[in-house]
């Protein structure tokens, strides 16, 4: 299904209400969590393009020079009181850590030292420990902060590129603790086998936390588009905790975890009492 929502239309969220139901009606319950997923995605991606346009638009009337603004003159129609305000939201950033690794090949008809080879697939790949410098980069980008929820965390953990940094244990041990949590870090660090932080960090908490009612997302009310958006990925990050990790077919990034029942209706009971009812409908 592919949803299209103007800017104007995303100011009234009864009408946005009325207009989901309307598209999502006779499917079934399956299909409605899927869609409104998607749905809730194309806004956040609507208000987002909205927003960075009437920046773009204050940057190219912002007027130049010494010369203060004037005042609007007397007897000029006032702007309306009532004007939709754009709502801020911040987008994902992720960082990617990557790791070289050069293959030297010699022609057999050709004598002389080994050169190069470009643009061909590496059957071999060198790595080298982490230096004292690199490693001081990775406590800041991965460390746990002082009061951080764990879900919340490891949802900073994916975004800051830990999935793309494979550490053996004896590595990921010069790390330090960085959940904050000796059970945790005692797990990443006891790995035998070269895994990515993010996986090794996964199975670790899983290891500490078998099951799942143990580990809850952070309470509380979300107020703003960009806090809702934070906890749908929360929720899903959760979930990926106790995901079978010999299958191969489910999704490794929080963001391609489909929405469950269960994480719908966590999300409704987070939702401020203005949107609640509103949700709990296409449940």
């Amino acid at each position: 299904m592919v949803w299209s929502f103007a800017p104007e239309q995303l100011q009234d969220p009864d009408k946005v209400t009325e207009y989901l139901k309307g598209k999502c009606c006779g499917d079934s319950k399956e299909t409605q969590l899927t869609a409104l997923c998607w749905a809730l995605a194309t806004i956040y991606q609507t208000l987002l393009d909205s927003r960075q346009h009437h920046q773009g638009e204050e940057r190219e009337n912002r007027p130049t020079g010494t010369a203060a603004a004037q005042a609007p003159a007397t007897g000029t129609a006032a702007e309306p009181k009532d004007q939709p305000i754009p709502v801020s939201v911040t987008p994902i950033h992720k960082k990617k850590y990557t790791r070289k690794s050069v293959r030297l090949v010699k022609d057999d008809d050709e004598p002389g030292p080994s050169r190069e080879q470009e643009e061909e697939p590496e059957p071999e790949v060198i790595t080298r420990s982490p230096s004292l410098s690199e490693l001081r980069d990775m406590r800041k980008d991965f460390s746990r902060l002082p009061g951080e929820h764990i879900i919340t965390w490891l949802l900073r953990y994916w975004d800051n590129g830990a999935s793309s940094l494979e550490l053996e244990g004896r590595e990921a041990k010069q790390l330090g603790s960085l959940s904050r949590e000796g059970g945790i870090d005692k797990a990443i660090g006891k790995k035998a086998q070269t895994l990515s932080l993010w996986r090794g960090s996964l199975s670790s908490l899983r290891e500490r936390y078998p099951f799942s009612e143990d580990v809850v997302c952070r309470p509380g009310k979300w107020t703003t588009m960009e806090s809702d958006i934070q906890y749908l990925r929360e929720l899903a990050v959760r979930e990926m905790v106790y995901y079978d990790p010999d299958n191969a077919q489910l999704p490794t990034d929080p963001d391609e975890v489909q929405c469950t029942r269960p994480m719908w209706r966590k999300f409704v009971r987070s939702a401020p009492s203005s949107y609640a009812y509103s949700l709990a409908v296409i449940d």
